[in-house]
């Protein structure tokens, strides 16, 4: 397991590189002492990079919706043959230009964010929030950082809000309120991303949150910080994107079999124009249906009746 997450690391190397640039840029010169705002400046950077494949995959869904009768006909048509289903779906995704994989991208374009935070967490950032009194303490080796937490060596350096220190996890009623947000706002967060999703996609969504949190509360407190500012950035981007964009379009009227009707009119079939009486009116020269005759008058009698 150590050698795997060594692995993983040196994969990562460049983007951990790149974002604690960010977070140290951000630290240094927008939010001066507090490295949880940082966290939560650096989780806004990344979630405003991310607008525009967030309003596609929002447009995505939307189309979804409104062709979402055609679809259920679809797998109602073929619901007895599983593969011809999955052939024909799949082909009307691609004939209406859809991906209904389009809600994921931004969730999982964030995970590399995740990673790198979490890594940062362990070492680099302990060596800019607390360094000093680690080397000082001879805590000088990597695996002697990551044994230790900044609140150890100094006390109230990495402290936010009620967290004691973002580097190390949190315990007993920072833990549980911070796991309490967490849950609280990833349901929030993916009651507003699903709210169009086929019903069983949204249950397996909204049951995610319980399943991180047995990963999570393991993990540094400053990797939570930074996935609910993400959620709060959901709640209230889907609240503005829905409010501006409106309702998606009705779905298009289906073609029945009467919408032929009237049409037939160069050949006197039923169907096309009438006469005064009911009969099929005549076509003319060029195809062009002859005018109605005007009905007959009758004609008056003369004299008295016998």
């Amino acid at each position: 397991m150590f050698i795997f997450a060594n692995v993983i690391e040196e994969a990562f190397s460049p983007l951990i590189s790149v974002f604690e640039s960010v977070l140290v840029f951000i630290h240094k010169d927008f939010v001066g002492g507090s490295w949880g705002l940082a966290i939560v400046g650096l989780t806004v950077v990344i979630r405003g990079a991310l607008v525009p494949l967030t309003l596609k995959q929002f447009r995505s869904m939307q189309e979804l919706q409104r062709l979402a009768p055609e679809l259920k006909a679809l797998q109602e048509k073929y619901k007895d043959d599983k593969q011809r289903q999955q052939q024909e779906i799949m082909g009307f995704y691609r004939e209406h230009k859809v991906n209904p994989f389009a809600s994921c991208l931004p969730l999982l374009l964030q995970l590399p964010v995740f990673v790198s935070l979490f890594y940062m967490l362990r070492t680099d950032l302990k060596k800019h929030i607390c360094g000093a009194q680690m080397t000082a303490h001879g805590w000088t080796t990597k695996a002697l950082i990551e044994k230790h937490s900044c609140q150890q060596v100094a006390p109230g350096s990495a402290k936010f809000l009620f967290l004691p220190d973002i580097t190390n996890k949190a315990t007993g009623v920072a833990l549980a309120v911070l796991l309490v947000v967490y849950v609280g706002s990833m349901l929030a967060s993916t009651m507003v991303t699903s709210a169009s999703a086929d019903p069983n996609q949204r249950r397996l969504m909204m049951a995610l949150p319980l399943f991180f949190v047995i990963i999570l509360y393991r993990y540094p407190a400053g990797l939570l910080v930074y996935w609910i500012t993400t959620n709060l950035w959901t709640i209230g981007q889907g609240y503005f994107v829905r409010r501006s964009a409106g309702p998606p379009p009705p779905a298009p009227p289906k073609k029945g079999p009467d919408s032929t009707r009237g049409k037939e009119s160069s050949n006197g079939k039923p169907g096309g124009p009438k006469g005064p009486k009911g009969e099929p009116a005549l076509a003319g020269a060029g195809g062009v249906s002859a005018p109605p005759r005007p009905p007959r008058k009758k004609k008056k009698r003369s004299g008295r009746r016998r």
